[in-house]
């Protein structure tokens, strides 16, 4: 029978849901508070050049050949995606850097270059993360709703030391301090502290020998105008520039949203792909939660933000030492890494991702230039700073690090420029503190401890995206979706066109 579902929010999460349960034949709308779709995947079109704003590194593409095939389509005919190798280039302070390929005989050259005697602890290391993935890629697109299914898996998280910080997990594998960073990164892709993430995100890295690691010919927003046009086809209706302000409880099951316009939309669904602890405190009234009061939202422990400056140049830099995906670390990293997820101050040291996607494509910049973005993992907005005081000058550090050490004479070739930070997560993307991905990926705020995708409070409420089983990161995300549409509508996918 078909429902009449409303999704809030046009990130890859609410996307996802969307295209699937149109296919199925449902009503779906979705409502954006934004000018374009997109969520964290914003594209930002400044004097000819096309910013990411938000996820820039694409794995497991067979998650969208998936979701339009559900639609009864082919994901080639809407965007295109190209293999990058090296997946990442990765700096340590001095400059140095090591190359992380996909093929595990170009990782060994590498590990040679650093230390000869890791590559044996290497190759365990990879034996130990290939049953960490095959254990837990299973669940990764199915719901985490019952403690049993939790009980299910501890032995093997046990067993596999999975519960294990990431750092410390692969130190017990690799000795050169440099390469134990090299390995042990990844929950920085998702908001986590390696020194605390569980290694059981080691599935990660998994993902990405798997299926490699993507760029999406035209920037990220390709990808979304990509599902813009699914979705036009599937005949789901997209509202932009419609905030919702209220979700409308009755009776402990919603049935409508309210926006800011004061219009009440009904639904027999609603799927939020907005943040979770901002969804429950914000549009929902404390006195119809049972679970999720104010205090207990405020108490969970949330993920770093981020400072990202978008740039683009007058002048190219492919003689330059960087790559497509880049990652510097910075002098003092375990210093750094405390200050940033249980700090109350900016830290004086940089750990920067550096995106340079002209280097694979040309089009998304005017002739002759150079596109870059930086990211900066900073704390959340429970640390007492001061952005609207001090933005512009630590947007300055930033860059004058980068022209130091990598990019020379870059402040006199910029022609663009724009930057987000901490409030800006929290006012235009309605994450709770800041939080640029929803909740730390702590042990016990995964799978079952999460908030679950169909919500405890409310039979009728899901959620997509983030904050959500199974987590932060683009194939987290999309997943998120597939849950959410298999738990509304079970029934099989007929691939409708």
């Amino acid at each position: 029978m078909q429902k009449k579902i409303i999704v809030i929010g046009g990130g890859f999460g609410g996307l996802s849901a969307a295209v699937r349960l149109a296919a199925k034949g449902h009503d779906v709308t979705i409502f954006d508070k934004r000018d374009k779709l997109g969520g964290r995947a914003y594209q930002y079109e400044l004097d000819g050049f096309k910013f990411d704003g938000g996820p820039t590194v694409i794995t497991a593409p067979y998650i969208f050949d998936d979701i339009f095939e559900a639609a009864g389509k082919s994901r080639h005919d809407y965007f295109e995606l190209k293999p990058l190798d090296p997946f990442y280039r990765i700096f340590n302070s001095d400059g140095e850097y090591f190359d992380y390929m996909r093929n595990e005989e170009d990782i060994l050259k590498q590990i040679d270059r650093w230390s000869p005697a890791d590559k044996k602890g290497y190759l365990k290391f990879t034996e130990n993360t290939v049953d960490i993935f095959s254990l837990f890629h299973p669940y990764t697109d199915k719901p985490f709703l019952t403690f049993k299914k939790m009980l299910n898996i501890m032995p093997g998280v046990i067993r596999l030391g999975a519960y294990k910080g990431t750092y410390r997990h692969v130190r017990k594998y690799i000795k050169h301090k440099f390469l134990r960073k090299v390995f042990s990164f990844h929950p920085l892709l998702i908001g986590g502290n390696p020194f605390d993430t569980p290694s059981i995100y080691l599935l990660i890295m998994q993902f990405e020998k798997e299926w490699g690691v993507h760029y999406a010919v035209g920037g990220v927003g390709s990808i979304i105008e990509g599902f813009r046009k699914l979705m036009d086809d599937l005949g789901v209706k997209v509202r932009l520039n419609s905030e919702v302000e209220r979700i409308v409880v009755d009776h402990q099951k919603v049935s409508a949203v309210q926006l800011k316009d004061g219009s009440i939309h009904e639904a027999d669904i609603v799927i939020s792909n907005g943040d979770v602890a901002f969804t429950y405190r914000n549009l929902i009234p404390e006195s119809s939660r049972r679970k999720y009061s104010n205090r207990s939202i405020d108490r969970k422990s949330y993920s770093s933000s981020l400072f990202v400056i978008y740039f683009g140049t007058k002048k190219r830099y492919l003689d330059s030492k960087l790559s497509h995906h880049n990652i510097i670390f910075g002098k003092e990293y375990k210093k750094l890494m405390r200050e940033i997820f249980k700090g109350s101050k900016l830290p004086d040291d940089l750990s920067l991702y550096l995106h340079m996607p002209t280097i694979s494509d040309e089009s998304i910049a005017p002739d002759g230039c150079e596109l870059f973005y930086v990211l900066s993992l900073v704390p959340n907005l429970k640390a007492n700073i001061n952005w609207e005081e001090i933005a512009e000058e630590y947007k300055d550090k930033v860059l004058s690090y980068l022209e130091e050490h990598y990019l020379p004479d870059l402040k006199e070739n910029i022609v663009t420029e724009h930057y987000i930070d901490p409030p800006h997560f929290q006012n235009t993307l309605n994450s709770h503190y800041g939080a640029a991905f929803s909740f730390t990926p702590s042990l016990l705020q995964s799978a079952f401890f999460r908030p679950h995708n169909r919500s405890e409070e409310f039979d009728n409420l899901y959620f997509v995206g983030a904050g959500t089983h199974p987590g932060a990161g683009v194939p987290a995300v999309l997943s998120s979706g597939k849950i959410a549409a298999e738990l509304i509508d079970p029934t099989p996918q007929n691939g409708a066109g």
